[in-house]
């Protein structure tokens, strides 16, 4: 998978498309992230000793497929390509304006 915790992405499709955030969590099994405020669907929570029960919004996994990568030097999505530097280490680089993803 071409994400990592810390990656700034758009939404490509679905309902919430166009909207940007950060990857929270990256789950490799099921090929889905995590974003920060995108996604968000109500979940209840049982109520327990310390807590009454209540309707919290939580954000639920978004397929890989349907996020891209912000570049960050034309804040705009791209593509990621895999090349290794001349230290022999491999690095992420963006298609349009080949610049190395940390």
């Amino acid at each position: 998978m071409n994400f990592k915790k810390g990656d700034k992405v758009v939404v490509i499709s679905g309902k919430c498309k166009k909207q940007q955030g950060v990857i929270r969590e990256v789950l490799k099994e099921s090929n889905k992230v995590v974003v920060e405020g995108i996604n968000l669907v109500k979940k209840t929570v049982k109520p327990n000793g310390q807590n009454p029960g209540s309707i919290v919004e939580v954000e639920a996994p978004i397929h890989a497929s349907n996020v891209m990568i912000l570049d960050p030097k034309t804040n705009t999505r791209t593509r990621i390509e895999h090349t290794t530097d001349k230290n022999g280490k491999k690095v992420r680089i963006t298609k349009k304006s080949k610049s190395v993803l940390d």
